[in-house]
């Protein structure tokens, strides 16, 4: 992809973001839908991240892509957006959210309906119909505060939309309603595409020839999005992603196999997904015999189903409590808060973030047998196999030997660790696992729970339910299925090492700049770094967190993520903020909704990164750290966000028309 931008500040040249040829007319000599619909899937992607949370150019595109996707959606039903909102849907989700609203008050749009297999429910619902309170499904995205003892809700649709949405999927829902408003509902009926194997997709590509640091390396020229170029102060840089925690960018490989799946017939969808139940198996050392493998939307999905499980375990004789760390992003808080007669016990952490041992065990010591609580018992102790803040690995193996020890069972909270570190579930004794395939180079709005069998209680009908609502996303399975086999070609041991060079080299560098702190571990000679990933939050002593991802994205084309990070009790507990400044931050946020509070930013690494990014980042960082606030206000800046705006407009102009 070419980018061009103008280098002279204050011209009137227009911005050409993209060589993509246009959109053609939808004639079967020229092209097909597909063809048209996956050109726009193709520039999204391009310039992709998650929705709303990070700093960067990507970040603001996506963004304005997500959201313009809600007006297409009220746009083709003819309803009024001041009147209706969308929110976004799987099929489950979106059967279980109407028996809470009134009939005549919501309208439904499936992407099922027009022949594409994509697992996108829109739901239109009247403004003034939705339910208040507690949503059904908590977790990421869905609450605007946390504290140990209370939740201020996040404002709809967010409040309904539990974790990062199926983006890309998303998108290309909302440009094939353009497309079938103009020319017609048949258009994804019946379109031939080539018959190609569950085999042939998954496991054949250009690049099936090599392994290990080889196919780490050719794989990096495949990244999509790579080289794109943004404006910043300097003129046109290339745009660096640093926030593969939030979300990840995909390769071509992956991308060809969404291609392949999404369009070929149901016999064909139904051996890849079965397929990739063996990949994931054979990834996550969870046996078919002894393991349930169920396909959902992201990871805060799949913890809500357990959650939801355990809520129908309850006895006339016990009181359930789970127990989880403070350092848990809120998809592995909030839904076990939401269960009905359930308490929730927060270890604390060491200050490199790791979960204290000794008093996981003194809780369960207390609970399950000494029963000093009476008839409460620790069911379930339900923690994250790495933080999205600190970049800690749990030491899971310890962890399961304790909770089994005493009668509990052990949930691992998998988004920041499938993609950087090597899981057996067995041999761990890990009983549910959730993870998200966009958090492993797979953006299409796919994710898995893995249960021990048995352990689920839901009925025959109700299982069949979720099972046939996660699979509906075929292409998304099939993408997670392909970068689980991509990501065990090149070897976790190459990855680690690899990240774990790349985080080195950050923190020293970092460590040098003036009035920079770094949390968690910040020394890579340490004893814990070999548990580290390559997540590192800081603060500038004199600047707010998001202050400094503008200046980042302004001044170098740097993408990071600033704030509380879904994770606002660990956040809140490294910046030292105490419980009287906690509830003066609770009456800010109900009276200025909109307002920044304190936070950090976060860089963190994936495989598409280069020694390159890292020394770049350092460059900036320490341009900011010398540079005045004041000069934030001159008029270069105004101009890039102005290019920035223009940038982001001509891409969804691309894509939509």
């Amino acid at each position: 992809m070419k980018a061009t931008i103008p280098t002279k500040f204050g011209t009137s040249d227009v911005l050409q973001i993209s060589e993509v040829e246009k959109p053609v007319p939808l004639d079967s000599e020229i092209t097909d839908a597909f063809t048209e619909l996956e050109r726009g899937m193709h520039l999204a992607l391009e310039t992709y991240s998650n929705v709303h949370r990070g700093s960067g150019h990507f970040s603001m595109v996506t963004t304005h892509l997500f959201e313009q996707a809600r007006e297409i959606m009220l746009e083709y039903l003819g309803l009024n957006k001041d009147k209706y909102v969308v929110i976004f849907c799987t099929h489950r989700r979106a059967k279980v959210f109407i028996q809470q609203l009134q009939p005549e008050s919501y309208r439904t749009l499936s992407s099922q309906d027009f022949g594409l297999s994509l697992g996108v429910t829109a739901l239109a619902a009247k403004r003034n119909k939705l339910p208040k309170g507690v949503p059904f499904h908590a977790g990421g995205g869905t609450a605007r505060l946390i504290a140990k003892d209370w939740v201020v809700w996040a404002k709809n649709p967010d409040k309904f939309e539990a974790g990062t949405p199926a983006i890309i999927n998303i998108i290309a829902f909302a440009k094939a309603l353009r497309m079938i408003k103009f020319s017609g509902k048949d258009i994804f009926v019946n379109t031939t595409a080539e018959k190609l194997t569950a085999t042939e997709i998954l496991y054949h590509d250009e690049l099936e020839k090599f392994s290990g640091r080889k196919l780490l390396d050719e794989l990096r020229k495949t990244l999509i999005g790579r080289g794109v170029q943004v404006p910043t102060t300097e003129g046109l840089r290339t745009f660096i992603n640093l926030d593969n925690s939030a979300s990840t960018p995909t390769f071509t490989a992956i991308w060809n196999a969404f291609q392949h799946s999404y369009r070929q017939p149901e016999q064909i969808k139904q051996e890849i997904i079965q397929e990739v139940r063996s990949i994931c198996s054979g990834f996550l050392g969870a046996p078919l015999a002894e393991y349930d493998m169920i396909f959902t939307s992201n990871t805060t999905e799949a913890i809500n189903l357990v959650s939801e499980s355990l809520s129908r375990e309850a006895d006339d004789t016990t009181e359930t409590v789970v127990v989880n760390t403070l350092s848990e992003h809120s998809s592995n808080d909030l839904p076990w808060r939401i269960i009905p007669n359930c308490s929730l016990v927060t270890l604390p952490v060491s200050d490199e973030g790791s979960a204290d041992l000794n008093e996981l065990e003194k809780q369960l010591i207390a609970y399950n047998q000494k029963a000093l609580f009476g008839a409460k018992r620790i069911r379930m102790v339900a923690v994250s196999g790495a933080s999205n803040v600190l970049g800690v690995c749990n030491n899971l193996e310890e962890i399961s030997r304790m909770v089994h020890q005493y009668g509990a069972r052990l949930l691992v909270d998998a988004a920041q660790l499938v993609a950087h570190r090597k899981i057996n579930m067995e041999q761990c004794g890990i009983d549910y696992l959730a993870f998200s395939a966009h958090k492993v180079y797979a953006p299409f709005g796919s994710g898995m729970l893995v249960a021990r069998k048995g352990l689920l209680e839901f009925n025959a009908e109700e299982l069949d339910l979720i099972r046939i609502s996660g699979e509906e996303n075929a292409g998304g399975i099939a993408a997670l299925g392909k970068a689980l086999v991509l990501v065990q070609r090149i070897g976790m041991d190459v990855i680690q090492e690899d990240e774990q060079a790349l985080t080195a080299r950050a923190l020293r560098g970092m460590a040098q700049i003036e009035g920079l702190e770094i949390y968690g571990i910040k020394n890579p000679e340490s004893s814990g770094f070999s548990n580290k990933m390559g997540v590192i939050p800081f603060a500038f002593k004199s600047k707010m967190a998001t202050q400094v991802g503008k200046e980042l994205t302004l001044y170098g084309g740097i993408g990071v993520r600033t704030g509380c990070h879904c994770a606002h009790i660990i956040v809140k507990h490294i910046l030292h903020v105490g419980p009287g400044l906690e509830k003066f931050q609770k009456l800010i946020v109900t009276l200025f909704p909109k307002l920044s509070l304190p936070g950090v930013a976060r860089i963190s690494l994936g495989i598409g990164n280069s020694e390159s990014d890292v020394d770049h980042l350092i460059q900036v960082l320490e341009k900011i750290a010398g540079k005045p606030q004041s000069q934030l206000k001159d008029a270069k800046p105004a101009q890039v966000k102005k290019l920035m705006n223009d940038f982001s407009a001509s891409i969804a102009s691309r894509i939509y028309t």
